[in-house]
């Protein structure tokens, strides 16, 4: 009876540690991600001088211009190990599977790669923090970003999620629907002050009502396009709402629109007040004198999204096209959902409309970026990404 007390006690204690493994445990890379790379090893036992990472589970959440703590804690078991000859490792993964170097810290000495340079800094909130800030983030900070810390003889590693606020639109352009091949697609985007769209930012603009027929690239290079309300021209009626996927196509030689992700403004949008209306040329004219440049889509989304710009007057863009913001509807601005409205490319010569214009913060960095108040803070806190209290994306 005492060794079967003793043997149960012991199938107790054994079971204890492998809830306690599981729990300290980060989950490793896959072995095909590993090839090629230092492999990534997860052992607890006391007495092999282990190094454990921790990071915050789910992902954290700002927006362009602002500033962001991406968390990752580390400890050794035991705890003897020299900081000094502790290094720090932050790299940012693609959903391709391709690695860029973020940051990457051995005792004092620190080294910044890239775009990140002069805004990727250590947290050094005391012992075990590798936490990084973010400063000025950008469009392309968006992703998932893994830390690593080593030391003389194992490492670990974890992942945070960087999310951004922000607004997806599907977007084609004067030469008409599915004209863009992958890389147009890319490029197209960039001209409009967005990037294109991620499954998961298209899938979350999905779920606040963003409804689009036509099917657009996005950034891993797959197609796809949201269903809000089945129809038979839209992948007929009798299918579920959702997001309808053409899988991963050939980024040279197929063609589709584009679904882009662009976040909040480093300035303002604003529609010119005139007292006539003018040709595109005339409308590039009137915004230069007035100390701006005449908006991009994604500006506009933006201001529709953020600043709640709602205007019931069609005015040119910078890409050539004819749209209009409307935050509250009514039955004369276009229809009884939010959105932004699009009439298409006009004649940039013969017809004539307003125009809305895009000024830039005067209190910009160097680089470009806008200062905030929150880039001096250490951590930033995370707000709901529902800035506008009805949140569809509709364009009409």
């Amino acid at each position: 009876m005492q060794v079967l007390k003793q043997t149960q006690a012991l199938g107790k204690i054994s079971f204890l540690a492998i809830i306690l493994t599981s729990a300290l445990s980060v989950t490793s890379l896959p072995t095909d991600i590993d090839k090629g790379r230092r492999k990534v090893v997860h052992v607890l036992e006391d007495d092999t001088g282990a190094v454990i990472v921790q990071t915050a589970p789910g992902k954290v959440v700002t927006h362009r211009g602002g500033s962001i703590t991406l968390p990752c804690r580390f400890h050794h078991e035991p705890e003897n190990t020299d900081p000094a000859r502790i290094r720090i490792k932050w790299t940012k993964v693609t959903d391709a599977l391709q690695f860029e170097d973020v940051f990457v810290a051995l005792g004092k000495q620190q080294r910044v790669f890239g775009s990140y340079r002069g805004r990727v800094f250590l947290e050094q909130a005391g012992p075990g923090d590798a936490s990084v800030i973010i400063q000025n983030v950008t469009l392309e900070d968006y992703g998932r970003y893994e830390c690593e810390v080593t030391n003389d003889m194992e490492d670990d590693t974890g992942f945070v999620n960087l999310d951004l606020e922000g607004v997806v639109f599907p977007y084609y352009p004067r030469e008409g629907r599915y004209k863009l091949n992958y890389h147009q697609a890319e490029d197209s985007c960039k001209q409009q002050d967005a990037i294109l769209a991620s499954h998961s930012q298209l899938h979350k603009a999905w779920l606040e009502g963003l409804d689009w027929c036509n099917a657009g690239w996005l950034e891993d290079g797959s197609v796809q396009y949201p269903i809000s309300h089945p129809r038979d021209h839209c992948g007929r009626k009798d299918n579920p709402a959702g997001v309808r996927n053409y899988g991963y196509r050939h980024k040279e030689d197929e063609r589709y629109d584009a679904f882009c992700f662009t976040s909040k403004l480093n300035g303002k949008v604003y529609f010119l007040k005139r007292f006539k209306k003018v040709n595109y040329a005339e409308a590039m004219k009137a915004c230069g004198r007035d100390g701006s440049v005449v908006a991009k889509v994604g500006q506009l989304y933006a201001a529709w999204k953020f600043q709640l710009l709602d205007r019931c007057e069609a005015g040119w863009l910078e890409d050539g096209s004819i749209r209009y913001p409307i935050v509250n509807p009514r039955s004369r601005c276009g229809g009884s959902e939010p959105g932004v409205r699009h009439l298409g490319f006009p004649d940039k010569k013969f017809r004539l409309y307003g125009v809305y214009c895009f000024r830039r913060n005067k209190d910009l960095t160097a680089g470009g970026s806008e200062i905030t108040k929150s880039s001096t803070n250490s951590l930033t806190r995370r707000k709901s990404s529902n800035s506008i209290h009805m949140n569809v994306t509709r364009v009409i």
